[in-house]
């Protein structure tokens, strides 16, 4: 079997290993054996990838294809480049990270780590996807077991929250849909075959008025799974109803969807097309840049603070791939990185905070640095990382976003450039409000005083994620040149 279809078994094999089991000591073994066999492939892909192109120039590596609908000229046809490679990567971190952090869950355990690989899945089998329709198909397998995982599982209004999330979601791939099946039925402008293949759809030139019409359909479907403002609504509200573990796959992962599909197909595909709705979308972007970090900036709930700055920082993602030159291009792929993990960091500790102190209210919270210090210091680095201090991957992310979107020479670009790189300064009020009110001072209950102490499986998920945050700011060449290599193809 090829080294890609690996990501998409391994998952559906340990699925069919829980439906074995029994017993919750079981449930956790499997899930545990089967994310850290998925990490160990992922690594494994990395160090393959870096073989492969030393010898390789190709602008897709390990591809395969197999042609399973003949009457649509649909394949499962699948390659990797050093984007999907890296992003492939942050999803075995975090469902690892997952997995040891939902180590407690009791209820339905073997229902609920059964969603999370399901979604897990659609995640792996869409990074690796070439044809267009089999990635809308894994999208939708990535999206559908959010609403099982939050109306279960979830907290508060949890119903209304998964539902909410659910039906934007699915309205938005309604109109994805539409705007696939415009480039299909577009793909042999040239006088081919109608195709759903990326690669030879990119060969074709999709007339400009077709490029007109299915862009922002293309890009909406994709960009409201990344929070594009005004679409951004049900994320807060997913976030602050869904487990731990949830909130670590929607943000850290699931989210990243959005940013990586606007890449790969509305502008690889209709080049044109986006320059031509490029001012529009980057009004939005820039709003959501700046809206997210204010809405952040205005909650008490760690949950909500977080889903905002989710709202803010995959903002510039969106905001830095309308900018069409190389370095922008790279920061928002090091962005999504960076963002993936720092979310699901973030989300990992007010799972734990939040388990032992039954609140998220920083009104209600005070002097946990005294109490629970290695949670607090985790916190305090998260946060650094957060606001781009130099060191952690947030600042690699973000110098080349701005660095990238002031390189355009014309005006509005440059004062929607400096529009949103004030959010910084928000985001650095809001995470030192956070760290200063929750951490700082005394203890404002005493019933704190007996917190639980961080178990070696609440350590080994925050040391998952921790590591590559400050790794892949000390160290960022590796990942960025293999980022690079694949945007420099990309761009040909």
């Amino acid at each position: 079997m090829d080294i890609l279809s690996l990501f998409v078994v391994v998952p559906v094999l340990t699925i069919l290993g829980l439906l074995l089991t029994k017993g919750l000591a079981q449930v956790r073994i499997v899930s545990m054996v089967g994310s850290i066999i998925q990490l160990g492939m992922a690594i494994n892909l990395v160090f393959a990838y870096f073989r492969e192109r030393a010898i390789n120039d190709s602008v897709m590596l390990f591809t395969r294809d197999i042609l399973w609908f003949q009457n649509f000229n649909i394949h499962y046809a699948i390659g990797v480049d050093g984007i999907s490679v890296a992003l492939l990567l942050l999803t075995t971190i975090v469902v690892l990270a997952g997995v040891f952090i939902s180590w407690k869950v009791d209820d339905l355990p073997k229902e609920f780590f059964i969603s999370l690989l399901v979604l897990s899945t659609g995640v792996y089998g869409f990074f690796i996807s070439l044809d267009l329709f089999t990635m809308f198909v894994f999208y939708e397998i990535a999206v559908i077991p959010m609403y099982l995982l939050i109306g279960i599982w979830g907290t508060g209004p949890k119903e209304y929250s998964a539902m909410k999330l659910t039906l934007m979601l699915m309205g938005a791939s309604s109109v994805l849909l539409v705007g696939v099946l415009g480039i299909y039925f577009n793909s042999n402008a040239d006088g081919g075959e109608l195709t759903f293949n990326i690669l030879e759809i990119a060969k074709v030139n999709i007339p400009f008025e077709a490029q007109k019409l299915f862009f922002p359909l293309t890009f909406v479907g994709f960009a409201v799974l990344g929070a594009l403002f005004p679409f951004h609504t049900w994320s807060p509200d997913g976030h602050a109803s869904a487990p731990t573990a949830v909130s670590m796959l929607h943000a850290g992962v699931l989210m990243k969807l959005g940013g990586y599909g606007i890449f790969r197909v509305a502008l690889f595909l209709m080049p044109e097309g986006a320059m031509d709705w490029s001012w529009f979308f980057i009004i939005l972007s820039a709003t959501g840049v700046i809206y997210g970090a204010f809405g952040a900036l205005r909650q008490t709930d760690l949950k909500y603070i977080n889903a905002y700055s989710s709202v803010s920082h995959l903002g510039m993602v969106l905001f830095a791939l309308l900018m069409f030159n190389k370095t922008a291009y790279n920061g928002a792929i090091l962005q999504s990185l960076s963002h993936g993990l720092m979310t699901a960091l973030f989300f990992a500790l007010i799972g734990m905070i939040y388990g032992r102190t039954h609140t998220r209210d920083i009104t209600k919270l005070g002097g946990l640095l005294k109490v629970i210090p290695f949670i607090s210091v985790i916190y305090v680095v998260a946060g650094m990382a957060s606001l781009g201090l130099p060191g952690f991957s947030g600042f690699v992310a973000e110098m080349n976003i701005f660095v990238g979107a002031f390189q355009n020479e014309q005006l509005f670009y440059r004062i929607a450039t400096i529009v949103s790189v004030s959010a910084i300064v928000v985001t650095a009020v809001y995470t030192l409000r956070v760290v200063g009110i929750m951490l700082m001072g005394k203890v404002t209950n005493p019933e704190y005083l007996d917190l639980p102490k961080t178990t070696w499986f609440e350590k080994t998920g925050i040391l998952l994620l921790l590591i590559p945050v400050v790794g892949m700011g000390v160290a960022p060449l590796w990942i960025s040149d293999m980022v690079m290599d694949s945007i420099k193809l990309f761009m040909q």
